[in-house]
């Protein structure tokens, strides 16, 4: 019994400072937190920019409430857009909404 004490002593002695370990673990999980999910949705964010920066009158949008429309006028945070041939169906509505952009050009050249 005596000799598992004294094991048990050497192998405790040789482990170092607890919190130091405890500090890697919690440096380790968040690395591991912001390359999972932060900085795919940064780079989502990011992209999602660029689209509605390039909007412009006569492309073809996807509503984030599933509606396909043609935009009318841009504005700075507003977007009018027409759904179907129906000319007087023109709804306002924030550029955070479209979630897919068509070029009318991009037919053309592909």
């Amino acid at each position: 019994m005596g000799n598992n004490f004294m094991l048990l002593q050497a192998a405790g002695a040789e482990t170092g400072n607890p919190w130091f370990a405890i500090i890697l673990q919690i440096g380790l999980l968040g690395a591991l937190l912001y390359f999972i999910m932060i900085r795919p949705q940064k780079k989502q964010q990011k992209q999602m920019q660029a689209m509605l920066s390039t909007l412009a009158s006569g492309d073809s949008v996807l509503t984030s409430s599933g509606f396909y429309g043609v935009v009318i006028d841009v504005m700075d945070e507003i977007v009018i857009v027409e759904f179907g041939n129906n000319k007087n169906c023109r709804i306002p509505m924030k550029k955070n909404a479209i979630v897919e952009l068509e070029k009318p050009n991009a037919e053309k050249n592909a």
